[in-house]
């Protein structure tokens, strides 16, 4: 879910909506004309193959004149102590918040 405020996004991911849903993603954005730039952080899974480590790093997008999608990359570090980047997209999937959307978002991907 994507919130907007002034210049700033703040992006969280919903619980449920991920293959790895004891793994929250956060996103922090400033919006600067078409380019969007900030960080992201994952706290990972007690449990899972990370063993409940923090992730993090930044993160870089350019907007579609359409502002309906978002694609850049992010980079940050690895378990191994390595720095991996890659790409992200955010798209726009709904423009409302309201309970019935994040209940039919908040669902494991396909």
């Amino acid at each position: 879910m994507l919130v907007q405020s002034g210049n700033r996004l703040t992006v969280r991911s919903l619980p449920g909506a991920s293959s790895n849903p004891d793994s929250p993603l956060s996103i922090d954005l400033t919006v600067d004309q078409s380019v969007v730039t900030g960080s992201w952080m994952e706290q990972t899974a007690p449990g899972g193959y990370y063993q409940g480590a923090r992730y993090h790093g930044a993160v870089q997008l350019l907007v579609e004149p359409t502002g309906r999608r978002m694609a850049g990359k992010w980079v940050g570090f690895g378990k191994d102590f390595d720095v991996n980047t890659g790409p992200w997209e955010l798209r726009l999937m709904d423009p409302s918040t309201g309970k019935a959307v994040l209940e039919r978002y908040s669902r494991a991907p396909e």
